[in-house]
């Protein structure tokens, strides 16, 4: 018999590596040894200590040797002479205390290794009884009057006898002792279907998480278990949570936050837990979307992280639109849900009843998210995988679904291995799309409280490029309640977020371009950047972070605006300007050297106004699209600027006409100052150059004679007038 921890723990290591058939054998034995020597007990050891003569032991060594068991109430001792027991005459049964029954703690009706245990005592013909393992629960009636309703009490998960509620603890101890039964327990469970799961899902291993900082802080019991998990630490792997589950979006200082990491890993190496796996999971989704820019750097750090997951992004529901991105040389995972969740659940009391969780399993959600997903990273709570197993029911009752039903193979890869097939997979989910965390309860809960979305900008200046854009920026400017960005050292005026490599810097960093607000109703922030409106992908970047703003772009005549590019890169001294006329440029063929055509595309392409106006409104309502013409912006600016005042809905009305004058030497508008000075643009704005040659401008007329037709569609669907340039193109087309 065991009848201590000690002894205990030696069996529970043995069993650790023995085949489940040699465990089983054992166990059988050992049950069969057991009716035995609690006889040998109930029938030899104490007659001998029995008085001759027979009758009730004296109450003093009952009292002593009670005494010193109480010393340690929590702890199954070494059986002893027990005292108090009846003397029967030879052969009968009065000297047995305990009826010939095993009580047998499982963790669900459900679980695989309770029923093996069952099928045992079945083939050996014990009379048994299963209960559920109670956790704060009542422990069920261990006595008869003086007899004891169990001669051997089996647990399926040790642990579950290990964190007993003291109370039930100390009455089951105290039966054991008294009745001299004994406790057989497993932790074998995880183990044991991580093996069964391989016979269908090659390579299938669990990831389990740690926060070493919760490391043995519980009872000794509970540290027990800490331990047993540790002894198989090579069988699983093994990823860092924070070092007191923190949430990192809490942490504003990168080497604060890395210093934390820094705990959780000492404690890993410690104890010889893996830290090359380059996967990490952050409590709650905090800093991995919305991204916490910190959070990335400490990571890759201390860990030398590569994978993360989450299922945030882009949002919680429906979850058959999560989807990966990478950032800062991190691949985020689309992490799904499993119907389980990050706080304990047991089987009868999941929501909605049992029923709901098996739907979800035979043909429900569950089933559906492994079927339409190549690839499902799940996680839940590790009490999820204790207590009843609710977790391993889940997984291996889904895995049987699957194999009947389907022919799907399955199979398991390491975190790093797993990105790689998933972006081989889904190439063109790289590049993420980052969204205002204003607009998602959840997003906002894990986003840094000392940012704000009142940061982002209302208003969108996305030129083209050579239509005026730089001169509006200085006008609204001008407007008391407008603000525009900083500049930006290598763009000047302009972020260029939305387009180019800054996006992949992400939106802590564009909000940096803007001050913060002042708390009054008045702030209007704007941003120009003219090379967003014919970008391929700038529209949709811009529509999912603002999907509010207003967007403002100016059309003058596109055969003047190739022509001013051209113009434009030779005052810049491009090589290929200089060395080839505009004629040539525009009329250069496809066999065309390569740096010809990437000019000739410069000047050309972003004249293709009505293409590239369709992509902003697919993104943007026309309601929140205004349109300029840019031949009245140069030459009547003031009132192009109370249009764009009445657009905005702007608390405060400028008249323009008296902040704005011409100046003749620059030959356009500029700011008025006191004194009747003026302040124009820099020198680079409002060249004079030669006239456009004849023949480029044939073919340009013919070159966007279509386009400028398509235009004048869409602006009719729009509502908005057609410039006076295009109503006269469209002369010229009749």
């Amino acid at each position: 018999m065991l009848g201590c921890v000690s002894r205990l723990r030696r069996l529970v290591r043995l069993v650790h590596h023995l085949p489940l058939q040699t465990s089983l054998l054992l166990l059988f034995l050992f049950c069969t040894v057991s009716v035995f020597v609690s006889a040998y007990f109930l029938y030899g050891v104490k007659r001998e200590l029995e008085p001759s003569g027979g009758g009730v032991a004296g109450s003093e060594g009952a009292s002593a040797i009670y005494d010193d068991l109480r010393a340690s109430p929590s702890r199954l001792l070494p059986v002893r002479a027990v005292s108090g027991g009846l003397a029967g005459g030879e052969g009968g049964r009065g000297g047995v205390r305990t009826n010939p029954l095993v009580l047998v703690f499982v963790e669900s009706q459900y679980s695989q290794l309770g029923q093996e245990i069952v099928a045992i005592l079945e083939s050996g013909r014990f009379h048994y009884r299963t209960e559920i393992s109670p956790g704060k629960g009542d422990m069920p009636t261990l006595t008869d009057k003086e007899r004891g309703r169990f001669t051997l009490v089996i647990y399926e998960n040790i642990l579950k006898y290990v964190n007993l509620d003291a109370w039930n603890r100390e009455l089951l101890d105290k039966y054991c002792v008294e009745y001299g039964v004994g406790i057989i327990g497993f932790f074998k469970a995880l183990l044991e279907t991580q093996r069964a799961l391989r016979n269908n899902v090659p390579n299938f291993t669990f990831n389990l998480g740690f926060s070493g900082k919760f490391f043995h802080a519980g009872s000794d019991e509970e540290d027990l278990g800490d331990d047993l998990l540790l002894s198989y630490v090579n069988e699983f792997w093994w990823f860092p949570h924070m070092w007191s589950h923190m949430q990192p979006h809490l942490f504003h200082n990168q080497s604060v936050l890395a210093e934390q990491m820094l705990l959780n890993k000492r404690f890993a190496m410690e104890h010889g837990i893996p830290t090359n796996m380059g996967y990490a999971v952050a409590p709650h989704h905090s800093g991995v979307y919305p991204v916490h820019l910190q959070l990335y750097d400490a990571w890759k750090k201390v860990w030398g992280i590569r994978v993360t997951s989450t299922e945030e992004y882009p949002h919680l529901k429906p979850a058959r639109f999560r989807r990966g991105f990478i950032h800062s040389g991190i691949s985020v995972l689309p992490r799904q849900t499993c119907g389980l969740f990050t706080h304990t659940i047991f089987y009868k009391e999941y929501p909605g009843g049992p029923n709901e969780l098996d739907k979800l399993i035979n043909g429900g959600e569950l089933f559906l998210t492994v079927l339409l997903n190549p690839i499902s990273i799940f996680m839940t709570h590790l009490s999820n995988y204790g207590n009843d197993r609710l977790g391993l029911y889940t997984f291996k009752s889904l895995v049987a679904f699957l194999q009947t039903w389907t022919n799907l193979r399955l199979q398991t890869l390491p975190p790093v291995q797993l990105a790689h097939r998933y972006y081989n997979l889904f190439p063109n989910e790289k590049d993420p799309l980052w969204q205002d965390p204003c607009e998602d309860k959840r997003h906002k809960d894990i986003w840094s409280k000392e940012k704000t979305c009142d940061r982002f900008p209302k208003l969108l200046v996305i030129g083209p490029q050579k239509t005026g854009s730089t001169a509006l920026y200085l006008f609204l400017g001008m407007h008391p309640d407008l603000t525009s960005n900083y500049p930006n050292k290598e763009t000047f005026e302009e972020i260029q977020f939305f387009n180019g490599h800054n996006y992949h810097r992400g939106i802590d960093w564009y909000m940096e371009y803007f001050p913060l607000p002042s708390n009054t109703s008045s702030d209007y922030y704007f941003e120009k950047s003219a090379s967003y409106f014919d970008s391929e992908v700038a529209a949709e970047r811009a529509a999912t972070l603002l999907p509010k703003a207003k967007i403002i772009t100016i059309l003058i005549n596109p055969a003047d605006r190739a022509y001013s590019w051209y113009q434009h890169q030779r005052a810049h001294d491009d090589p290929v300007a200089l060395k080839y006329s505009f004629h040539d440029v525009i009329t250069a063929t496809h066999d065309s050297p390569v740096k010809l055509r990437v000019l000739q595309n410069r000047c050309l392409v972003p004249g293709w106004y009505a293409i590239h106006m369709e992509r902003w409104l697919n993104h943007y309502h026309s309601s929140q699209v205004l349109v300029l013409d840019g031949q009245q912006l140069k030459t009547e600016p003031a009132s192009v600027m109370d249009r764009i005042q009445k657009f905005l809905g702007l608390v405060n009305t400028v008249n323009y006409h008296n902040i704005l004058a011409f100046d003749p030497k620059k030959g356009f508008w500029c700011q008025l100052l006191e004194g009747g000075k003026t302040k124009c643009l820099g020198k680079s704005k409002g060249r004079r150059y030669p006239d456009m040659d004849p023949e480029s401008q044939s073919f340009l007329r013919e070159h966007y004679r279509d386009h400028n037709i398509e235009l004048s569609k869409l602006l009719y669907r729009m509502g908005q007038p057609l410039p006076s340039w295009l109503r006269e193109q469209l002369i010229h087309t009749r």
